[in-house]
């Protein structure tokens, strides 16, 4: 938990943005794996976890812009709790904690929601995305799911988007430890990754090495010797000679930070002729796309210059041809590169995507595209200094994708079908970073992982 003053100060600027109302906030409850007592690992909800900052289930959250006002709601635990969990705080002391002076019950919360609703005044909520609390909402409210998202408070996600976006110094220290244990969970994998390893082997080895620094996984690893399946979480497959392993994966840190980090690596400790040459050309992608960042620089601008760096360099092997500016205005390059270059990060790993991409990755300057691949941008609007962002070029060889644009000629005026075929049972290669926003440009977040063709082979050539 970070200091009091923290959270405090936190409410008091989401104040001054929503300027009246009431905002509410819930806060998540634990979820049964099986039968009530069996509980899959619990998990707040960030944005309950940003405004106040208590990692337990049972917490609901609320500031009464009007009054002035702010209150945590939670019941006691009783004394049949506590012989099973052992001595607990009271939520007083919780609510101390993160400077909230008002504590009431669980059932307060009902009967203080009538009030406010009986006397004309807004309530805030954000989109709910767990059963549990649409459900708590449609008791407060009366709001009937099916109707919960068009009811939400707009206004409240733009202020949350606009405060959460921005990481404050402590925010990038937490980040950086995240960063500190993915370190350890790629390079130790660089290590260890040799034919005849299976995939769960290296898959179970990271998660233990989030647990075993406080935290846990940021999400589900993907770790594939198919890196063409974009998120590909099956880890059932034995490696082999030749094979080129995809390790997208990341930790978060206790109080629930992310990293989010993808190194491919040759299974054999060396990269082939041709994994060479298509490693080398989304290396190129990526730090030309670090160079790019910059504030007052869209997004957009630099995915799209990534996908520059692939069409030239697909031309020199002659697997694209034409003009390419206009390949990638028509967006021919996303038969390679079909998602986006990357997303903010934070207390999500896909930070505040819960609020919606169209209120955090995009505004009414930069609206979304509709074209194949570049629709997937999450994050494609002006940079400002604070934001941390992803940046996580792919280039893939898809062969189901591959037939249908052949089938359907796609794009003939771009792509050399013929040499593409040669390479169809390629997989696929991506490699990513976390970076911060600067006032000047961007800088890499954490110590400096192993991603150059040497870096790599060298690590990957170790043998116990």
């Amino acid at each position: 938990m970070f200091d009091t003053k923290v959270y405090a100060q936190r409410r008091a600027k989401l104040k001054k943005l929503v300027g009246s109302g009431f905002i509410l906030f819930l806060g998540n409850e634990e979820s049964p794996m099986n039968y009530t007592d069996n509980q899959f690992p619990y998990r707040q909800d960030s944005t309950f976890l940003y405004y106040f900052g208590i990692d337990a289930p049972g917490f609901s959250g609320a500031i009464d812009v009007d009054e002035n006002k702010e209150y945590i709601f939670a019941n006691d635990f009783t004394i049949s709790d506590i012989i099973w969990m052992g001595p607990q705080s009271t939520v007083k002391q919780r609510a101390k904690e993160v400077g909230v002076k008002n504590t009431a019950s669980d059932s307060d919360l009902s009967l203080m929601i009538k009030k406010i609703l009986a006397q004309g005044r807004r309530v805030h909520y954000l989109p709910q995305y767990r059963a549990f609390n649409i459900l708590k909402i449609e008791q407060l409210l009366g709001i009937h799911p099916k109707r919960m998202k068009e009811y939400s408070s707009l206004k409240l996600i733009k202020a949350i988007s606009e405060q959460r976006s921005i990481k404050a110094k402590e925010e990038l220290k937490e980040i950086e430890k995240a960063i500190s244990v993915a370190y350890d969970m790629q390079t130790t994998v660089m290590k260890l990754v040799r034919p005849g390893k299976n995939e769960r082997e290296l898959a179970g080895i990271m998660e233990g090495i989030a647990v075993a620094a406080g935290g846990r996984l940021s999400f589900p690893t993907i770790l594939s010797r198919n890196g063409q399946t974009l998120h590909n979480h099956y880890q059932g497959n034995v490696l082999k000679s030749g094979d080129l392993l995809v390790n997208d994966s990341g930790a978060e840190t206790s109080m629930h930070y992310a990293s989010d980090i993808t190194r491919t690596i040759p299974v054999n400790g060396k990269f082939s002729t041709i994994q060479k040459e298509i490693y080398q050309v989304v290396l190129e992608m990526q730090l030309s796309s670090i160079k790019m960042i910059k504030p007052g620089k869209k997004y957009r601008q630099v995915h799209l210059g990534a996908a520059k760096v692939l069409v030239k360099r697909f031309k020199e092997m002659g697997l694209m041809k034409g003009d390419t500016e206009e390949a990638v205005r028509n967006g021919a390059h996303a038969l390679f590169f079909p998602h986006g270059l990357g997303h903010m990060m934070g207390l999500d790993v896909h930070d505040m995507e819960n609020l919606g991409e169209a209120n955090t990755g995009y505004d009414e300057m930069t609206k979304r595209s509709d074209q194949f691949g570049l629709a997937y941008l999450r994050y494609g609007k002006e940079m400002e200094p604070g934001v941390v962002l992803t940046v996580e070029p792919g280039i893939y060889f898809i062969p189901e994708l591959i037939d249908l644009w052949k089938k359907e000629k796609k794009f003939t005026q771009f792509i050399n079908y013929k040499d593409v075929l040669k390479h169809k049972n390629f997989h696929g290669i991506r490699i990513e970073d976390d970076v911060v926003v600067t006032k000047t440009g961007c800088t890499v977040l954490g110590k400096s992982i192993p991603k150059t063709i040497k870096e790599v082979e060298e690590l990957a050539s170790m043998r116990d």
